[in-house]
């Protein structure tokens, strides 16, 4: 029988605050914000070290993912009924006869369809996984979990098979 080792990293500090909508043609929650948390579980093999990784590092990566969406307006870039234009030093975005006007350095505009956590969970686990093959630290992990809870008992989980270069 194949074993398999996980670490799991749900730290106090892995958590940003942002205001975000969900917006999708006929429909525009009005802006509201969350205290996010996030969670990663990743399985591997153990390397020579004994480790699957090294907890510090997920915590490091995980801190410099969270920071840059704190305290933003999430912006999904590749909404289908968005119009987002780029002023200078102002974002407007445009739904039907809505419009939002925010300082650019207060809005996170994130390659995503829309701000759900479902789809942050995701995002997240696209730039841990990048950060982790920079760092040439991948080599034995083959799948990975990101939660992202907008609060107490409400979470969406994202989980990805990976494929790692031997």
């Amino acid at each position: 029988m194949a074993s398999t080792f996980a670490i799991h990293v749900a730290k106090e500090n892995l958590k940003f605050s942002a205001a975000h909508f969900i917006a999708y043609p006929g429909f525009r929650e009005p802006l509201h914000g969350h205290n996010y948390q996030v969670g990663a579980r990743l399985e591997g093999q153990l390397d020579t070290t004994g480790y699957v990784l090294d907890f510090g590092l997920i915590k490091r990566l995980l801190k410099e993912i969270v920071d840059r969406l704190d305290e933003r307006t999430l912006i999904p870039a590749q909404s289908d009924c968005l119009r987002i234009e780029d002023q200078g030093a102002q974002l407007c975005v445009r739904y039907d006869d809505d419009l939002f006007v925010l300082p650019k350095k207060d809005v996170a505009l994130l390659e995503i369809m829309h701000s759900s956590a479902e789809e942050l969970a995701r995002l997240i686990a696209d730039q841990l996984w990048a950060a982790l093959q920079a760092l040439g630290a991948a080599a034995g992990v083959h799948a990975m979990e990101i939660a992202v809870a907008e609060g107490p008992g409400q979470a969406a989980i994202y989980r990805r098979e990976l494929v790692t270069a031997k």
